[in-house]
């Protein structure tokens, strides 16, 4: 389906340099996105890169939906943009670590299916791949505990699986505290303190990334086989 045609002239720019400023919005997201492991990228960032020189206010808007079409219809790359999750209402007192600056930003994800993204997108050599197994294990531990979890209750169950915070040289992951400080920085996590009569508390909970329906609909349906697999295994043996 053919877009609709913009009238450049409310911006005062040309169709080069529109075709310019779309180009380096594309750019910007995809090194950002690789370079930064996936983290989300602020639409703060986006609206910088391109009032540099232009400012006319709704120019951010127009460039960046452009640049949404682009990705998509060019590079198989769905661009969307996170909702910001919000603290429980039920903890006050929380402090959260997160600016509320910082309350739209974006991810891009591959069109591929999964099955086809795996076969001829990833390797075995793929340095993500680690990174990834690690987090459906902790999505899962969070997800499981009702969507929280203390910081304490979420080492003692990584602590069962080898993983211990105080490992900075894991042979797979490396740095094991940096790994998990990576989930809150993409946005998987999010990590608050709650201050209570005993002092402060570190929760850990889903944040939006994790909320997002393709993620979070991946992680139940992993449980679920994982659920299923015991309780055939369990059957067996009786």
């Amino acid at each position: 389906m053919s877009q609709p045609v913009v009238d450049l002239s409310q911006f005062d720019i040309s169709k080069e340099e529109k075709d310019k400023l779309v180009s380096e919005v594309i750019r910007y997201v995809l090194f950002k996105t690789h370079h930064s492991s996936g983290c989300p990228i602020k639409r703060e960032e986006l609206a910088q890169l391109l009032t540099k020189n232009y400012r006319q206010r709704n120019l951010p808007t127009f460039i960046i939906n452009e640049a949404i079409q682009k990705l998509s219809s060019i590079f198989g790359y769905e661009m969307r943009e996170l909702q910001r999750s919000r603290p429980s209402s039920a903890n006050q007192g929380r402090i959260s670590q997160q600016s509320a600056a910082e309350a739209k930003s974006y991810i891009i994800t591959s069109k591929l299916p999964s099955d086809v993204y795996k076969k001829y997108v990833l390797n075995d050599n793929d340095s993500t791949v680690p990174l990834n197994g690690f987090t459906f294990v902790v999505l899962s531990l969070v997800h499981i505990s009702g969507g929280k979890m203390t910081e304490e209750d979420l080492w003692r169950n990584l602590r069962r699986m080898g993983l211990d915070e105080s490992n900075e040289n894991h042979p797979v992951l490396g740095n094991i505290k940096q790994a998990l400080d990576t989930l809150v920085q993409q946005r998987y996590l999010q990590k608050d303190k709650v201050s209570g009569s005993e002092g402060n508390t570190l929760f850990y909970e889903l944040a939006e990334r994790a909320l997002d329906a393709p993620i979070s609909e991946s992680t139940k349906a992993h449980i679920s086989e994982i659920v299923n697999k015991e309780v055939v295994s369990v059957d067996v043996d009786d």
